[in-house]
């Protein structure tokens, strides 16, 4: 996973509560497990005319120009500002994979659905739950000003805007920790890799039978 300490990038505004995990990669792309591939599918049916299949090629199909992902303004965009609700809906792990695969780093939002803020922390993505009035806020400065962008830094748990006014942000120490050092499940297993090694070796000897050996 990689880490996250600090960001900047182009503001992209999603002016929708309760996008649910449905409407960020619709259910026809979870067939795969490969976590890369699913940012051309991100908001599929917001983001197209028609409807998307899996494994089909992107490039000519009809846009909705009206979407914020199809504006030139927003090329490039990494950080995504969203209505209250963010993630709702199903489970599902594809929703993060979808948006990290597009280019996004930090979501931004009132509150999130929390399987969902979850799920971010763990494939590297950023949740930042602001109040409904700094979202607003945001919402305001990106609409009036072309290529607004935020710098994100972790370690100090602020948002600063183009004018250098900041918003702190609270998270969770263990979450922080990950984040920082890009450690997901399996990256905090393989720091004690050494100790397992070890016990497995101690186990075998102890209880051969276990490894299909009969001492």
């Amino acid at each position: 996973m990689r880490a996250f300490t600090q960001h900047q990038g182009i503001v992209a505004p999603l002016d929708l509560a309760n996008v649910d995990t449905d409407m960020i990669i619709p259910k026809q792309f979870l067939k795969s497990i490969k976590r890369t591939g699913f940012g051309k599918n991100l908001f599929d049916e917001l983001r197209y005319e028609d409807e998307g299949q899996p494994d089909q090629e992107c490039t000519g199909r009809p846009l909705r120009e009206d979407f914020v992902l199809n504006q030139a303004k927003y090329t490039g965009s990494s950080v995504l500002l969203a209505r209250r609700n963010f993630g709702c809906g199903s489970s599902r792990e594809h929703a993060p994979w979808a948006l990290d695969d597009y280019g996004f780093r930090v979501v931004i939002a009132p509150s999130f659905a929390d399987i969902f803020f979850n799920n971010c922390f763990k494939n590297g993505l950023l949740p930042i739950q602001l109040s409904e009035e700094n979202v607003e806020q945001l919402f305001q400065e990106v609409a009036s000003q072309e290529g607004y962008s935020l710098s994100v830094d972790l370690d100090a748990q602020t948002v600063t805007t183009p004018s250098g006014v900041s918003f702190s942000f609270d998270v969770d120490d263990f979450r922080k920790h990950c984040l920082l050092n890009g450690l997901d499940d399996i990256g905090l297993t393989l720091q004690d890799q050494d100790a397992i090694k070890s016990y497995e070796a101690e186990r075998q000897q102890s209880a051969p039978w276990l490894f299909g050996s009969k001492g």
